[in-house]
């Protein structure tokens, strides 16, 4: 049995004094080993009230809050506020009712097998980029190759624009800096600040937002020029239309900006840290990742491999769901309460978090078997079955769940299938890579990997 890297858990005393010596901010090591044991009951000790639920049932309620009173997190929002406005990925209320049900026909207008076309394109180029790099035999960043990978498939289906374009390659650059200060949280902020207090935002993490909105801009501006005629992504959240105070309307250009932000953040910053882990754990597990190359050459031979195709690499798509389990991309989904309430018998506070942590779920001692084990078998039909409703929420759960689900395990199967058929990854310090929760869940340092072509 392999059990990929993970962070040790501590006594709680222990995680926070851990935490403060590395200084990087890494939310995985404040996590305290009952964590993983208990339903419902504190993390910590902080001058807010801090919550952790992974009670199946209590998540549901949670997450699916009937009562209206468990928005998002206002840490998570102070932080992605300068970048994603008051956006479907933050808002609450009746305008995340509004920007929900403008949104979703709008997604669902570029149907999967019209943007497989735009996923094709941009993994042709990266496939001819890494050949390129497999003859120079120079290693490279696994990170950054599926950041650039997914950051093209998703500019190219959003904005019919790919990667290679300066506004793009901008927008990606900006957005890797935006993510390494916004994801150092500072631990004196979550154990002294009350409920509700300002987040204050660097300079520079000001001034990159700025500048990524400043290039979203542009993009939306090619879409509403005079004449303009596209089909992706863009072009439908720009057409679509809801009622506000009475009026059918659309979105305004800044909340185009807002709205299409997102889905650059979700679309393949989420997707980029799944696939680093997934290549990564078959470099290591070569008999594994043999098993998705014979499942590749049974399905589609060394030919084309279509939308049908993905859909037929059942076990190729159980590594993809396994590694998701082991390493979701958000790690923590925080919540706070907006009123006296009780959750599971428990009195909860007003300004509480309620931190929901797929992380911790998916290696709950009482919810699966042998948790820190990768075992693509569990997402097998006959066992998937026996997973109960809940316990694995890579992509959320309730209202709020992730629109682009389909759309990210099409296209990961897209990629793995593409690139295990033509290349071999080696890590080159296997054993020096540990996970960090930054704003998603990524390794805390680089992988760095050689690349060599097949045969």
């Amino acid at each position: 049995m392999y059990a990929p890297p993970r962070t040790r858990s501590l006594p709680s005393l222990l995680a926070l004094a851990r935490c403060v010596w590395r200084g990087d901010g890494d939310l995985l090591g404040l996590l305290p080993a009952t964590a993983y044991r208990t339903a419902i009951g504190p993390l910590g000790y902080s001058r807010r009230s801090t919550v952790i639920v992974n009670d199946p049932d209590l998540v549901l309620h949670v997450l699916k809050d009937p009562e209206q009173i468990f928005p998002k997190s206002d840490l998570m929002v102070g932080a992605l506020e300068p970048l994603v406005g008051d956006s479907i990925f933050v808002s609450a209320g009746a305008r995340w009712r509004r920007q929900r049900e403008m949104i979703d026909p709008a997604f669902s207008h570029i149907r999967l097998n019209r943007a497989f076309t735009a996923m094709q394109a941009a993994v042709d180029a990266y496939e001819a980029h890494l050949d390129e790099v497999a003859g120079e035999g120079s290693p490279i960043s696994l990170d950054l190759a599926m950041s650039h990978l997914t950051a093209d498939i998703i500019t190219r289906t959003v904005f019919s624009t790919p990667l290679q374009s300066q506004v793009a390659h901008d927008v990606f650059s900006d957005f890797a800096a935006f993510e390494r200060h916004v994801a150092h949280v500072k631990l004196s902020r979550l154990i002294f600040d009350p409920a509700f207090a300002p987040v204050a935002q660097p300079p520079e993490v000001l001034a990159a937002c700025a500048r990524i909105r400043r290039h979203l801009g542009e993009m939306i501006d090619t879409h509403l020029a005079a004449g303009a005629s596209y089909d992706d992504i863009a072009s439908a959240v720009i057409g679509a239309r809801g009622i506000q105070d009475g009026t059918d309307t659309g979105f305004t250009r800044e909340e185009l900006i807002d709205q299409l932000g997102v889905f650059f953040l979700a679309g393949h910053e989420t997707t980029a840290s799944v696939l680093t882990w997934v290549f990564f754990i078959l470099s290591i597990r070569p008999d594994i990742a043999a098993r998705v190359r014979a499942e590749v050459e049974a399905v589609a031979g060394a030919g084309p491999i279509d939308i049908d195709a993905t859909k037929r690499l059942a076990y190729t798509r159980q590594v993809f769901r396994e590694t998701l389990r082991l390493y979701p991309p958000i790690t923590f989904l925080p919540r706070v309460a907006m009123a006296d309430t009780r959750l599971g018998g428990r009195r909860i506070r007003r300004g509480a978090l309620i931190m929901i942590a797929p992380w911790v779920i998916h290696r709950h001692q009482a919810l699966w078997d042998n948790p820190d084990v990768f075992d693509p078998e569990r997402f097998s039909p006959e066992r998937e079955a026996k997973i109960r409703h809940g316990s694995y929420l890579p992509f959320g759960l309730g209202p709020r769940i992730c629109v682009g689900a389909a759309f990210a395990q099409t296209e990961s199967a897209l990629i793995l299938a593409r690139l295990l058929r033509r290349f071999d990854f080696e890590p080159l310090a296997p054993d020096k890579v540990r996970p960090a929760a930054r704003l998603t869940t990524r390794p805390a340092d680089q992988v760095m990997v050689r690349v060599t072509r097949r045969g």
